[in-house]
């Protein structure tokens, strides 16, 4: 097995190496690609030393079964037929290909069979938002048909990527020391702050970011659901958080809904309010599952459930994922094999 990493200085692309090496992934060979600012690094995986490479146009994929792309969507947009020219799988991280009817979206615990049509070559890896949000969902829709979703995100720095946390960081060093905050990532200073906006707003008044949660949900669970979100940036270091109102065909009472996600792949259930026990970032920050809490039944909808989950961003909601598609890939010895509709 011959995997490549575009993109390994980056958050996600640290978290790749961390990832693969935890859940023992099957690798004879490493390539680790980069930009020329990043060419000529070292990173040690597996007690090996690895240096990084200048992503080109050229043969360097040539034989390489894996290519886990964390670089931006201009680069993959630019490399990625050079990528998969010679038969690599290119699992693509960023939102350049999402909404291609020819590129699946892929959620392992909810359709891992879609990434057994690739006819470009390409999967790709959903906003972190959505994949931990439709991880839960697909619990519920397994009991009774979901036909509204409201969402509310409190999103970590970490969705900003390494240089994000890092202003955060500082930013606090800086506040406590008297000293005026640096605001570079984010419009505003994000330390004992929220900032009601993560991405670019569009034309309706709904950011980017809350835009892929409708539209990546309805193409990942093949449904047409409905979904309204608001993302909001807090001042969190890892780990995303989201309450989220759901609206079935049929009521579904609390607990059956403790019960499928007592049951559910890739869920850990933590719903016991009367002891304070429910998920926060803090604690789930560079842990695998999604994490379940607070389901309570809607006071405003007799068809209504409203939960709360929390997943670390950057694992769950980029690289582990991406892997967890891969595994799925050589599990059902699909790998090279690229199918057609």
């Amino acid at each position: 097995m011959k995997v490549a990493i575009v993109g390994v200085s980056g958050a996600v692309g640290q978290e790749f190496l961390r990832v693969l090496d935890e859940r023992n992934f099957p690798i004879d060979d490493l390539i680790l690609f980069g930009s020329s600012r990043s060419a000529g690094r070292e990173y040690t995986f597996r007690g090996k030393q690895y240096v990084v490479k200048e992503l080109k146009h050229n043969d360097d994929f040539k034989n390489i079964d894996i290519a886990f792309v964390s670089a931006g969507g201009g680069t993959s947009i630019d490399f990625a037929e050079t990528i998969t020219k010679y038969g690599t799988v290119m699992i693509d991280n960023s939102s350049a290909f999402r909404m291609d009817n020819d590129i699946p979206l892929v959620v392992p615990e909810v359709n891992p069979e879609d990434a057994l049509n690739r006819p470009k070559g390409i999967i790709a890896n959903p906003n972190c938002t959505t994949i931990q949000m439709v991880v839960a969902l697909k619990v519920i829709e397994n009991i009774s048909h979901i036909k509204r979703v409201h969402v509310a995100t409190y999103q970590a720095s970490s969705g900003a990527g390494a240089s994000a946390m890092a202003e955060l960081k500082k930013q606090f060093e800086q506040l406590i020391n008297g000293e005026e905050p640096t605001i570079e990532k984010f419009a505003y200073q994000l330390a004992y702050n929220l900032i009601p906006q993560v991405d670019v707003f569009t034309d309706n008044g709904y950011t980017k970011e809350e835009l892929k949660m409708y539209n990546e949900t309805r193409k990942i669970m093949h449904s047409d659901i409905e979904v309204s979100a608001t993302c909001v940036r807090v001042p969190v270091m890892r780990a995303h958080s989201e309450v989220t109102w759901v609206e079935t065909e049929r009521p579904v009472s609390v607990e059956e809904a403790r019960e499928a996600f007592s049951k559910a792949e890739g869920i850990v259930l933590q719903d016991n309010p009367g002891e304070k026990d429910y998920p926060m970032p803090l604690f789930v920050a560079d842990k695998d599952p999604v994490y379940v809490g607070r389901i309570r039944k809607d006071l405003s909808n007799p068809n209504g459930l409203t939960f709360w989950t929390v997943s670390d961003q950057i694992k769950k909601g980029a690289a582990l994922n991406a892997v967890q598609i891969a595994e799925y890939l050589v599990k059902t010895g699909n790998l090279n094999s690229i199918t057609t509709r």
